[in-house]
């Protein structure tokens, strides 16, 4: 969802896994290893995007980042209009959404968010407004 191109997402893939292996020895077990996991990855992408963004070099996402596969008894354009909607919230928002989308539970998207429990899901509240807004709007 932070890299427009197969080839930066295999850069943002690999810079992921690096500072995983360098930060793993100050890990120090106060959540799951997942949670801290998707902090990382997330930490490094919003970085990743806010350089680029800051050189001028940023581009939009590409129309292969939200190729969806079809789901039996889905309509392939429905998801697609979700996953253009999504692409238009915020990078917080953005990242809360996957994390949900992830099924990770709301201490989880707390702890890698640095946000509370409840702003989990005062935010997803409004996520979800603003997608059904967004995707009404699109139709």
């Amino acid at each position: 969802m932070y890299c427009s191109s197969r080839e930066d997402r295999e850069d943002l893939f690999q810079d992921i896994v690096l500072q995983l292996w360098r930060s793993y020895p100050s890990f120090r077990g106060g959540s799951k290893v997942t949670t801290w996991m998707y902090r990382v990855a997330l930490n490094n992408a919003i970085t990743r995007v806010r350089k680029e963004s800051r050189a001028g070099r940023f581009a939009e996402l590409g129309p292969e980042a939200f190729m969806v596969p079809a789901v039996e008894g889905d309509s392939g354009e429905e998801m697609a209009a979700m996953y253009r909607a999504i692409q238009r919230l915020s990078q917080v928002d953005r990242a809360l959404t996957l994390l949900y989308l992830e099924d990770c539970s709301y201490r989880e998207m707390a702890e890698v968010l640095g946000i509370s429990e409840s702003n989990v899901g005062v935010k997803l509240n409004r996520i979800k407004g603003q997608l059904r807004t967004l995707v009404s709007i699109e139709e």
